[in-house]
């Protein structure tokens, strides 16, 4: 097994290792949720705590993790008599961004269920998991089923598997942890609130603290064992002092006025339900452990704060992360005061500074809630040609959209959009399999395999079966798509108003495919040419800050933005054959610029139509006498056109419109 990075060797993010110690202390508190870009130590900073956790005494031969002094009456393999365990080290279950389902909650033993004719259960990752660590790398990423089942073992502290004639169910209560880079999309409200604390992180900026990063970790890869042995004093004095937080936990007083103040600072940054309140709480009361107090001071309250808060005031993913810290300096002055706390407690007591992490020699303080996440777009307006170029506008407010799906059945990543065959979702048949055997349809292989029985001379109680008998399930779901956005940004648009208002619209798109857990991209066109304003990714955010920024202004070269999205598609088909495009062309359908314009356009728009590329065209065009431009185009694309009011989900009630990529017409259903 290899050294693992030593926890107090990561040099500066304070209030990464803070978090991640108070759950240590305190579990109740909820997990971390990490965000930050890439190279920022958050995987290694995860995995390092694992070490610190003191060890777990275990039922022997229990499967689940039973706590040998309170047994689980319902545990799969008990009943276990109350007594003396085994101790072993706390166990941290990293959860795979492709994990299957029954890789994460169990499944039947097929083997021996068939062979033997019993019913076994195989535990899976939750079970494992169970008294110890849930890491989940790149969180943002894992699929929508196995975040629903996620969902409810946390919030249940039990997995629960009802499934192919098994019906168990076993304690899954474990500490969830998960890092993502928010540039590769956002997670789902529901698992975002999941998370009881969250931090961000940035890489440092001081070069001193950067060549301590780089100095530790060549060490440590030099020579693994010998650098943890260097650590290994500081490492023990944080295992002990987690152990006399845990200890102290119990006596610590959450008085009426920390109370009151938690209450007030939910209650003045809005956020949803009553989850914050209880997660502060239980942060203050591990922060205050961690300091050695038994009481719970302000700065207990405004620490928790920082870290419980953010990530649950945002409304949708375009909010930027963070909290207003003069707006909860000043609820927390108004509605403090109340208990009879230390006004002026001992800065250098056993607290080490009312709850911050023991420091390392490495420097500056680095990362936590006050690096300011950059975000995409920063660095200037993009530069244009053309005299007549305007100012970027902002959106519009963002409105729910109608539904715009890929006609037929695909066969892409999980999601929310159009139907398509997928590993999960609802059973509708079975069939030969075709090549390794993944989804069994345990009906259909008992149907095939009865009639032969006799024949086979089976004496036993399980089946005799052939290759031959094994059908594979077949499921329907929804998969999630490209959204390509070709957006017009020409000078025919560039009236603020209607500008305003197509931004607005595809901020309402990009919004509708960040809940559909599409891919996005964006291309714009004005002036002389086209420009890929964001290849396609899985962050919307990304999308929504690029296209807040764009200008507008010069001619209409639409043959330009509609060859450089074909190539922009042909070039993502390569790296994700599986994945199917659906391209949102907004505009007024008018083209100037260049020799013969419309007809070089007309030619880009039937590449398209001949790649059976499904497309819709927003029409934007506006006032008394419309050309119908845009509707022509749909045609040549062999798409259909919708206008900016045709768009809104509440303009005809209950309309789903499929996009058809190859006929130009579409379905409409109540």
């Amino acid at each position: 097994m290899s050294t693992p990075f030593p926890f107090m060797a990561v040099v500066g993010q304070d209030d990464l290792r803070l978090a991640l110690l108070l759950n240590a202390v305190s579990p109740a508190v909820g997990g971390v949720l990490v965000r930050g870009e890439k190279g920022t130590a958050k995987s290694t900073a995860v995995r390092a705590l694992s070490a610190l956790l003191p060890a777990v005494s275990v039922v022997a031969g229990c499967r689940f993790s039973c706590d040998p002094a309170a047994p689980d009456p319902s545990c799969p393999d008990g009943p276990h008599e109350a007594g003396a365990g085994a101790a072993r080290p706390a166990r941290m279950v990293e959860l795979p961004v492709g994990a299957s389902e029954d890789r994460l909650v169990g499944a039947l033993d097929i083997e021996r269920a068939l062979a033997e004719g019993v019913k076994a259960f195989e535990p899976g990752l939750l079970a494992d998991a169970h008294r110890g660590i849930l890491y989940v790398d790149e969180v943002n990423l894992l699929h929508d089923h196995l975040v629903d089942l996620l969902l409810d073992a946390a919030a249940m502290g039990a997995s629960y598997v009802e499934r192919e004639g098994v019906s168990v169910r076993h304690a899954a209560r474990f500490l969830l942890v998960g890092t993502m880079n928010p540039e590769e999309g956002e997670l789902r409200p529901q698992l975002l609130d999941r998370f009881g604390l969250t931090v961000e992180v940035a890489a440092s900026r001081e070069p001193d603290q950067r060549v301590e990063v780089v100095r530790r970790r060549l060490a440590y890869d030099d020579d693994p064992a010998g650098f943890a042995a260097r650590w290994a004093d500081e490492e023990a004095a944080v295992r002990s002092r987690i152990v006399a937080a845990r200890e102290l936990l119990p006596q610590v007083r959450l008085g009426d006025g920390a109370l009151r103040q938690i209450a007030a600072t939910c209650a003045a940054f809005e956020v949803d339900g009553m989850r914050a309140d209880i997660v502060m709480a239980r942060t203050a009361t591990a922060l205050a452990a961690w300091a050695g107090r038994t009481d719970v001071l302000a700065e207990d309250v405004r620490q928790a704060a920082l870290l419980a808060l953010p990530h649950r005031r945002r409304r949708n993913p375009f909010d930027a992360p963070g909290l207003d810290e003069d707006k909860l300096d000043e609820t927390l002055e108004e509605f403090g005061g109340s208990d009879d706390e230390d006004p002026d407690p001992d800065p250098d007591g056993p607290g080490g500074g009312g709850g911050q992490p023991p420091q390392s020699d490495g420097g500056p303080q680095g990362g936590g809630d006050t690096a300011a996440r950059p975000e995409a777009g920063e660095g200037g307006q993009p530069q244009a040609s053309g005299a007549q170029e305007q100012q970027a506008v902002r959106a519009a407010e963002p409105f729910r959209t109608k539904v715009l799906s890929v006609p037929g059945l695909g066969e892409g990543a999980a999601g929310r959009r159009s139907r398509a065959r997928t590993e999960h979702g609802r059973t509708t048949g079975a069939r030969r399999p075709r090549g390794t055997l993944t989804k069994l349809h345990l009906a259909a292989t008992v149907l095939a395999a009865a009639p032969h029985q006799r024949a086979r001379g089976r004496s036993g109680p399980g089946l005799v079966l052939r290759r031959d008998d094994l059908r594979q399930a077949t499921r329907e779901g929804r998969e999630g798509n490209l959204v390509l956005f070709v957006v017009d940004a020409s000078g025919s648009m560039a009236a603020r108003q209607r500008m305003s208002a197509v931004k607005g619209a595809v901020l309402s798109l990009l919004l509708d495919a960040y809940q559909r857990r599409d891919k996005v991209g964006l291309v714009t066109f004005r002036g002389a040419a086209a420009d890929v304003a964001l290849p396609p990714t899985s962050s919307v955010d990304a999308a929504a800050a690029r296209l807040e920024s764009l200008p507008t202004g010069g001619r209409t070269p639409l043959a330009a933005g509609l060859l450089k999205a074909h190539e922009v598609l042909r070039v993502e088909r390569l790296r994700d054959p599986a994945r199917r495009a659906l391209v949102v062309v907004v505009t007024d359908g008018r083209a100037t610029g260049g020799p013969e314009p419309v007809a070089l356009a007309g030619r880009a728009a039937r590449l398209f139509a001949a790649g059976g590329v499904a497309s819709v065209v927003v029409d934007c065009e506006s006032g008394p006498v419309r050309l119908g431009l845009a509707g022509q185009l749909a045609g040549e694309l062999g798409g259909t056109a919708v206008t900016l009011d045709e768009l809104r989900a509440d303009s005809i009630a209950g309309l789903v419109r499929d996009v058809q990529g190859t006929h130009g017409t579409s379905r409409r259903a109540a």
